[in-house]
């Protein structure tokens, strides 16, 4: 027995030896690979956040050069890259994709045509989904694979949609469609109808859908959707755009009469609509309400505004200060934040968690949340703070120009 395995040791080896041996002279590891470095210098400046920015870029060894793959929307962070390479004296061939692709080069914007289109993460039904875009909210389209197509919302999220969420217009269409009049929708559900007559339905409606205003119609406005359907919205129930924009005027007490409309809202992971909401969606949802588009998720969110209080001094804090939970930093650990809820007063705050209610840091209240207590890190200021994070409709054409 000893023998036989001894006899067959000498051609294991010699088979271990040219695996090794085979592997050395075909793989390049990123350590040989200078390219590479330059790589994530570019995306750790450009885009260290990839749920708002596409850069990625690989690099394999080619004949005394490398080749430069992937596929990115972002032509300065190419650029960059180009610039040090060419610096370093490094010879290279240029393969990226810029996107969009070709297909999209005249048609690089669509417009929600339903009321909620739900965004995932990767294409298909059953990916996790990501985010939501309501009625009427303009995206620029990337690419497509197959029936799905890569898109960014207004915030800079990417994600995927089917094609039955999104109208896609050539680029001088979308300026047309920017042009006309429009309304939102201010209730925070409904319908809209195929007469005045109130009685047929052509779609549900979530508050902030945006539609294309046609005519006046009395106790009706007569509206288009952005593949060509023609509506009707119950005045009581909306607003002209304009006129809306006009009277915005968001304060404390308009950011706690809109996050109490939205009260016992089931909580839904990656909602961001008057369907379901989760804890950052539930806070921009009350933010976009009232004329503010914050970042997506509160990972984000704590990056925007103003940083009020690290230290549990609630009496820093204002009505509609956003609070955010999680895990505080450590020596060898970054702050993760994975919860925000809204500051209302009365030590109490309104957050999506469950549903959306509301919890109180005071330990003698029946809604005392000891939970979210525990794991607090930090509040921030949103209302009235100028920051790029955060984008005012009142200074943005997003809807109209």
């Amino acid at each position: 027995m000893m023998k036989k395995i001894n006899s067959k040791i000498p051609f294991i080896a010699l088979i271990l030896l040219m695996v090794l041996g085979s592997c050395k002279n075909e793989v390049v590891t990123e350590a040989e690979n200078p390219v590479l470095e330059y790589v994530n210098q570019v995306k750790q400046e450009y885009a260290p956040d990839k749920r708002v920015a596409l850069f990625n870029i690989d690099s394999k060894a080619a004949d005394k050069q490398y080749v430069l793959t992937g596929e990115t929307n972002l032509p300065k962070a190419v650029n960059e890259l180009k610039t040090k390479l060419n610096e370093a004296k490094i010879e290279y061939i240029d393969s990226i994709q810029l996107l969009p692709t070709a297909e999209f080069k005249n048609s690089n914007w669509a417009i929600v045509k339903i009321s909620v289109a739900n965004l995932r993460s990767k294409a298909g039904h059953s990916q996790e989904l990501a985010t939501q875009a309501i009625l009427g909210t303009p995206v620029k389209v990337y690419k497509n694979d197959g029936d799905w197509y890569l898109i960014q919302t207004p915030d800079n999220y990417l994600a995927w949609v089917d094609k039955g969420g999104i109208e896609i217009l050539k680029n001088d269409d979308f300026k047309t469609w920017k042009a006309t009049e429009k309304i939102i929708y201010t209730n925070i559900t409904g319908f809209s109808y195929a007469s005045t007559t109130g009685q047929e339905t052509v779609s549900d409606l979530v508050a902030g859908s945006i539609l294309e205003l046609v005519a006046d119609k009395g106790l009706f406005y007569q509206v288009k959707y952005p593949d060509g359907r023609i509506a009707f919205v119950k005045k009581d129930e909306a607003q002209t755009y304009n006129s809306w924009l006009g009277a915005l005027n968001p304060t404390q007490e308009s950011l706690v009469a809109t996050s109490k409309q939205l009260m016992g809202l089931p909580y839904l992971w990656g909602g961001t609509s008057s369907k379901g909401v989760d804890c950052s969606g539930f806070t921009k949802t009350i933010y976009f309400l009232n004329g503010m588009v914050l970042p997506r998720d509160a990972s984000q969110q704590v990056n925007a505004g103003t940083v009020v209080d690290k230290d549990k001094d609630f009496s820093k804090l204002a009505v509609g200060d956003l609070l955010f939970f999680g895990r505080p930093a450590t020596d060898s650990t970054k702050q993760r934040v994975v919860h925000v809820g809204m500051w209302i007063g009365n030590n109490q705050f309104i957050h999506s968690s469950g549903r959306v209610h509301i919890s109180s840091i005071d330990k003698n209240a029946t809604n005392f949340d000891e939970f979210n207590l525990n794991r607090y890190l930090q509040s921030n200021r949103m209302l009235h703070q100028n920051t790029e994070a955060i984008l005012e409709l009142k200074n943005a054409a997003l809807f109209i120009e």
